[in-house]
């Protein structure tokens, strides 16, 4: 019997130079000690990326190394290993698969061994179990911790005091800290540069997320999409290698764009579009590639989401100002998806549904994530009440493959996608 093997797909400029950057993360990571270079540990929400490169300083991210373990199949038994020690079920699986990948010798996603970091550096924005998970590593690595406050956006808006009240702390706590750990004296020119580079990577990111209103939509926004927020979220805003992958992924959106392709795939082209959705919620990292094909085999093309939005709201018109420095950082910080209230995540929701036209609303509800899933069944009434359009839910979780299980999740959208068809025919009887 002869069987078909599927030609590899051929990867593009801009995910090879995404690889190549990470890679080269972790290499300058696993060589920091031989190397003289200190380590500074932070999260991806509200992370401040460009004033941590005045510094010199390697930037080591927990839950990207939760990610990359997870994509790899190796947070399982590390989940495991953390509960054996204590921890509840309950607990983010991104915190335990980080507790566990330390309890067995703390090697990294890339098999070489992560350095002990020399600052804890945690910007708050929205997440509780944020300050929770580094009291643990500070407990584990004995080091020392900076704590920037951001205040929750409770009723929905940045103030002028909320961004003095940040800056405040960036001067008198962080920026001293940082520089007495590195070394480095600051030099605000050259966070100015930093900062001018992010703000031009974000024009052409929000170009490429924006380029979902068209139809077919030559991108999808949620599993495409967690690529594309990769270098801007993490370890590389402010760089030149940011910014020149921005502007590879661009050039290339745009060709798919005038040609009328749809997204690529981890099976190639998708063939066609049928149904649009704008979701809400992290996508499930074990069973990743898995996850995206029962929707890209139905022609469900994801053209908005918030979790691409979780390290900052660029399409709302945010970008890093370096003539501001300081308060830019504080707005970054003060106005990331996680630290928005729940009206203003329903009217993000509508205004996604809206604006890129969406069939409906899918809510992947993660259940050990609450910065996330409180509230989500309140956001998806409220988004059928106001649009009229169905939506769904379904359950996962981030790292842990215990709480993955493709057939039922499979059923759920098969029968979403009959109800958005249901919809469309009594619309089409009716009009």
């Amino acid at each position: 019997m002869n069987t078909k093997v599927a030609a590899p797909v051929a990867k593009d400029a801009s995910m090879l130079k995404q690889k190549a950057m990470i890679a080269g993360n972790y290499a300058k990571l696993g060589s920091a000690r031989a190397d003289g270079r200190k380590v500074v540990s932070t999260f991806v929400p509200g992370n401040l990326n460009e004033l941590i490169m005045c510094f010199d300083l390697a930037n080591n991210l927990p839950e990207i190394n939760a990610i990359q373990n997870g994509m790899r199949k190796r947070t399982g038994g590390l989940i495991m290993e953390a509960e054996k020690r204590g921890h509840s079920e309950d607990v983010c699986t991104y915190v335990k698969a980080d507790l566990g990948m330390i309890a067995k010798g703390n090697l990294g996603p890339d098999g070489e061994q992560l350095p002990d970091p020399d600052l804890l550096l945690l910007s708050y924005t929205g997440c509780f179990t944020f300050m929770k998970w580094f009291e643990l590593l500070r407990d584990q690595y004995k080091c020392e911790t900076a704590m920037l406050h951001v205040p929750y956006q409770g009723d929905g808006r940045i103030t002028a005091n909320m961004i003095s009240y940040v800056v405040r702390q960036l001067r008198e706590e962080v920026i001293p800290k940082l520089e007495r750990i590195s070394g480095v004296r600051f030099d605000i020119d050259r966070l100015r540069e930093n900062l001018a580079r992010s703000a031009r990577a974000e024009e052409d990111f929000v170009w490429v997320m924006e380029s979902a209103k068209s139809k077919p939509s030559p991108i999808d926004a949620y599993f495409g999409g967690v690529y594309y927020i990769g270098p801007i979220f993490t370890a590389f805003r402010g760089t030149a290698d940011a910014e020149e992958y921005y502007r590879l992924l661009r050039a290339e959106i745009a060709e798919r764009l005038a040609n009328g392709q749809g997204p690529v795939t981890p099976s190639g082209d998708m063939a066609s579009e049928r149904y649009r959705l704008v979701v809400e919620g992290p996508p499930n990292w074990t069973s990743f590639r898995d996850f995206w094909k029962m929707f890209y085999d139905e022609g469900a093309v994801v053209v908005a989401s918030t979790y691409t939005k979780v390290g900052g709201l660029y399409d709302q018109g945010f970008r890093h100002d370096p003539d501001h420095p300081l308060e830019s950082l504080a707005e970054y910080c003060l106005g990331c998806y996680t630290n928005r209230n729940l009206p203003g995540r329903i009217d993000l929701l509508a205004q996604y549904m809206e604006d890129y036209q969406a069939d409906g609303l899918l809510i992947n509800s993660i259940k050990s994530c609450n910065s996330f899933s409180a509230g989500q069944l309140l956001m998806l009434r409220e988004i059928e009440r106001r649009i009229g359009k169905p939506a769904a839910f379904i359950e996962s979780d981030l790292v842990d493959p215990r709480y993955f299980s493709g057939a039922n999740i499979r059923n759920r959208l098969e029968s979403y996608f009959q109800m958005i068809d249901q919809r469309r025919n009594g619309a089409a009887r009716a009009a």
